[in-house]
């Protein structure tokens, strides 16, 4: 069975907005009269955004004390959904909370080998050390891999900001959660100097827009699965500025030019679905008060939203 989990945290981004998403999801699906938030069982679960009025004392992880929370509380709701036989659905407001998702797949599932698909315009591979911001949805896949980074540092890290940042790193007890040869990039094509020397040194796969283009949808992911054959279960993450503003809209956070269209990304995720190892899927950064085009993103995003649900349903 389904299970929808919503997470409205947007602690970690840099423009307010996202923990509305979920909402904008709702608001498109009544304009399509569908019954999706009727027909499947929703948790909520807590978020720290009262930690939004207040002032921040790491300038290098902002907010990462209420972040630690959110991690927990992410953790906890998919290892339960995962436990009882279910198939955690999540959807989140800013994507630094996918880092408490992938600690709750691992939690679930301690002794198999999970492997990352990464749909989206950014890398999220900063640390404390070398974020140029402090947001911390830059940084999830840095904690599910355990690095730091300091051969790239540019930021002093206090001594409060690396021992929250540890505890995100060890959430439930292993760090790595992933191995950089188990994590694959769909469309990541805003990155900084530190994620690329990440990339490159890892051997990170990164099939970028014209890339898949030219392969072939089909031959990208048939690659991709074949990459991770070793890994026992898969998740997928979904951000929406993975797809092109100007096709579909700028209601997301950090948009991107140049991504995927609506159908390419569909296409990517219904073909992934169909390796039948895929144990979790998270859609993240819908932000309706940026949207140019009223609610483009969100309607766009539920219209994926339902046919994946769709695909998940035909293989369980």
């Amino acid at each position: 069975m389904i299970k929808l989990l919503e997470i409205r945290s947007e602690i970690a981004a840099g423009t307010r907005g996202a923990s509305l998403g979920s909402d904008a999801l709702r608001i498109a699906s009544l304009n399509k009269n569908s019954s999706y938030f009727s027909d499947y069982h929703l948790e909520l679960i807590a978020d720290r955004n009262d930690l939004l009025w207040s002032v921040n004392p790491t300038p290098s992880a902002i907010r990462i004390e209420g972040l630690v929370e959110v991690y927990q509380n992410v953790s906890e709701s998919v290892s339960k959904v995962i436990a009882e036989g279910n198939f955690p659905l999540v959807l989140a407001a800013d994507h630094a909370s996918a880092g408490g998702t992938i600690a709750g797949i691992k939690k679930a599932y301690p002794n198999k080998r999970l492997g990352v698909i990464w749909i989206d315009a950014h890398g999220d591979l900063h640390s404390p050390y070398t974020s140029p911001t402090g947001n911390m949805h830059g940084m999830p896949l840095a904690t599910a891999l355990g690095i730091n980074n300091e051969e790239c540092q540019v930021n002093q890290v206090k001594d409060l900001t690396l021992e929250k940042w540890n505890e995100l790193k060890n959430m439930g007890g292993m760090s790595p959660k992933i191995l950089p040869s188990d994590l694959v990039f769909f469309g990541v094509r805003d990155t900084e100097q530190p994620e690329d020397f990440l990339i490159e040194k890892h051997g990170i796969k990164n099939y970028t827009v014209s890339n898949t283009r030219k392969l072939g949808i089909k031959k990208a992911v048939a690659e991709t699965l074949k990459k991770l054959a070793d890994c026992d279960i898969l998740y997928i993450s979904f951000d929406v500025d993975s797809m092109d503003p100007d096709v579909v809209s700028y209601g997301t956070g950090t948009p991107v030019k140049d991504g995927f269209n609506p159908a390419e990304a569909q296409e990517i995720i219904q073909q992934l679905l169909e390796s039948k190892k895929v144990v979790t899927f998270e859609m993240v950064e819908i932000n309706p008060t940026l949207d140019n085009k009223c609610n483009k993103m969100a309607e766009t995003a539920f219209e994926i939203l339902e046919q994946t649900t769709r695909v998940i349903e035909q293989n369980m």
